[in-house]
């Protein structure tokens, strides 16, 4: 499975510690800024309904290797790959890369594993569940192999 999808940001001042650094946090704001708009993009969303009730992705695992450092102003390129989709989970890498020196570099990989679960409105738990069919399917029609 190699569905993939890529953002382009730029490193905002309000983005950055004392040292003109994007802070480690704003890595992972911006994996979930590209996996929403990767769903977004194949008509789904993270917090979604069907017929048995609302469904959504919280996150079971999320690690980020920083590489590089990324400076205000920098353009970055963001890419997700859908790495693994299994029964009731969704595992996505993230690439992060930029220019420098001319070159193209990596700055920064990131994953994120996310379980498909069933919310429970009235006592608040979440129980884990098979992926529906309609978001495997809509996920692998992004291949681009």
């Amino acid at each position: 499975m190699a569905s993939e999808y890529t953002i382009t940001r730029r490193v905002e001042f309000s983005e950055t510690d004392l040292a003109g650094i994007m802070h480690f946090t704003n890595y992972y704001r911006w994996m979930e800024i590209c996996e929403h708009e990767f769903l977004r993009s194949v008509g789904l969303s993270v917090d979604m309904e069907d017929e048995n009730g609302r469904f959504g992705w919280p996150r079971v695992k999320a690690t980020c290797r920083f590489k590089r450092p990324l400076r205000f102003e920098e353009e970055v390129e963001i890419k997700l790959i859908v790495t693994e989709m299994r029964d009731r989970s969704i595992t996505y890498t993230f690439q992060f890369w930029k220019e420098e020196n001319g070159e193209r570099v990596k700055a920064a990989v990131g994953e994120a594993v996310a379980a498909c679960v069933r919310f429970d409105q009235a006592s608040g738990s979440m129980t884990p569940i098979m992926i529906p069919e309609v978001f495997t399917s809509k996920v692998r029609q992004r291949d681009p192999c």
